[in-house]
C-alpha cells in the first residue's frame, strides 16, 4: 500500500491520504473544489467548482502514474441535487467513452461547506 501525494492538489484536511495505490488500483479520496495555489474554494458556481474538484483528481492520478482515462468508478457528492445538470456538463469534459461507472448523491453537508466533492477508483 503506497500513499500518493502531490502539491498540485490540496493537502488532506484530516487524517487521510490524497490517494492510496494498492496493486493495480488507485483510490483517490474525495476532492473538494479547493485551488491548491490559494487554499480557497475556486471562484464561481457549481461548474467552476466541479472543474476544480476534477482538476485536483486529475493531478493526483497523474502523480500516481495514471490518468482520467483509467478511472473505473466515481462518486459525486452534491450539496444540492439541483446542481446535477451543471455538474454533469463539466464532468463530461473530463471523461470519454467508455465512461466510468458513477454514483451521484445529494448529501446534507460537505466539509468546509463545499457544494461538490468527487472521489474515484482508477487502474494504475
Amino acid at each position: 500500500m503506497n500513499a500518493i501525494s502531490t502539491t498540485n492538489a490540496p493537502a488532506a484536511i484530516g487524517p487521510y491520504s490524497q490517494a492510496i495505490k494498492v496493486g493495480e488500483l488507485v483510490f483517490v479520496s474525495g476532492q473538494l473544489p479547493i485551488d491548491p495555489a490559494t487554499g480557497a474554494f475556486a471562484e464561481g458556481g457549481i461548474k467552476e467548482l466541479t472543474r476544480q474538484s476534477l482538476t485536483n483528481m486529475k493531478a493526483i492520478l497523474e502523480e500516481a502514474g495514471t490518468s482520467m482515462a483509467n478511472v473505473v468508478k466515481t462518486t459525486v457528492f452534491l450539496a444540492d441535487m439541483n446542481d446535477f445538470a451543471a455538474m454533469n456538463e463539466v464532468y463530461a469534459e473530463f471523461f470519454a467513452a467508455p465512461f466510468p461507472a458513477r454514483s451521484a448523491v445529494a448529501v446534507k453537508t460537505l466539509p468546509k461547506g463545499a457544494l461538490v466533492e468527487i472521489e474515484c477508483i482508477a487502474q494504475a
